[in-house]
């Protein structure tokens, strides 16, 4: 079985675009460079903020096989799967594997909304068609289907599920999961407004969407509370927080591409039937950025870099 540790800040990255509408590779490695600058611990591709339900199958396979090699090594490049069948669900992670995934996040079947015995069926089917680990991402806000402590008592069968993405929206799930489970399933933090309440009841990491704009800071404040240096931590995620909480709107991708745009690490091209934002709503969102940026904070030393490096 492949394996790396499940911990640290992992960006579910934005797919770039060029104006023609095609996979803009120069702007996405402008934006690779610059988490890998900020110590991010690996990449999630192809996920709800990456425009996976309007990539085709081979953009997916080739945003992958460019990441893979652009990383080279230094940190895991995980997979997004969210697939309408099991079959392409199980296909994909096969594929994964073959162009050089260091693992897997695993979404529940998408459109039909399955039951609790289909949802085990369709995890346990891809999990046993790969060596990659996987990690579930349990959202049933967005999604409409929870994996509850019942259905990880059952997945925990499978020795290559091994985290969470933990998007319930309910901060006690993290300490419900270590009471059932202790070390069993590694969790991370999956909605940006309550990262470091996440943190603090001791998840394992952050599956990032802002990070994408503002890496350094994410990764500040993810390092800071595992050295318990809370005060730190806390005065960035107050000030991080107006923008953290663009992450919760069904416009999240336009919001956060617009603020890649404005820290000069991304594009606003997004792929229809999305558009760029226009009038008052932009308006709103520039303005919530602009005065982040007004009063950006210094970031205590050690609290980013690279991934040698580490807080004090």
């Amino acid at each position: 079985m492949i394996t790396f540790d499940w911990k640290g800040v992992l960006p579910a990255v934005t797919t770039k675009f060029t104006d023609n509408d095609e996979l803009d590779f120069d702007a996405f490695d402008i934006n690779l460079k610059a988490q890998l600058e900020a110590g991010v611990d690996g990449f999630i591709l192809g996920g709800s903020l990456g425009e996976a339900s309007v990539l085709d199958e081979q953009e997916k396979y080739d945003l992958l096989a460019h990441t893979v090699a652009f990383v080279e090594g230094k940190v895991p490049v995980i997979l997004n799967i969210a697939e309408q069948t099991t079959k392409a669900a199980v296909r994909c992670a096969q594929k994964a594997l073959e162009l050089g995934a260091s693992g897997l996040m695993l979404l529940p079947p998408m459109r039909y909304k399955s039951d609790e015995r289909e949802t085990i069926a369709y995890f346990a089917a891809v999990a046993e068609s790969t060596p990659l680990p996987i990690m579930i991402y349990n959202n049933p806000v967005d999604y409409k289907v929870e994996v509850t402590l019942d259905m990880f008592e059952q997945l925990a069968a499978y020795s290559n599920i091994q985290a969470v993405k933990e998007s319930t929206r309910d901060v006690s799930n993290v300490t419900r999961m270590i009471n059932r489970f202790g070390n069993r399933y590694k969790i991370f933090t999956g909605v940006d407004p309550l990262a470091m309440e996440s943190l603090v009841m001791g998840a394992d990491g952050w599956v990032a969407g802002l990070v994408d704009a503002f890496p350094k800071e994410t990764v500040a404040i993810y390092r800071l509370v595992k050295a318990k240096r809370y005060d730190e931590a806390l005065a960035i995620y107050r000030w991080f927080l107006p923008v953290l909480e663009l992450d919760i709107h069904p416009k999240l991708v336009q919001y956060i591409k617009l603020a890649e745009v404005a820290t000069g690490i991304g594009t606003e091209n997004v792929r229809a039937p999305r558009l760029a934002l226009v009038g008052e709503e932009r308006t709103y969102v520039q303005k919530v950025i602009d005065d982040a940026l007004a009063i950006r904070p210094e970031l205590p030393v050690g609290s980013w870099g690279k991934v040698t490096e580490e807080v004090a």
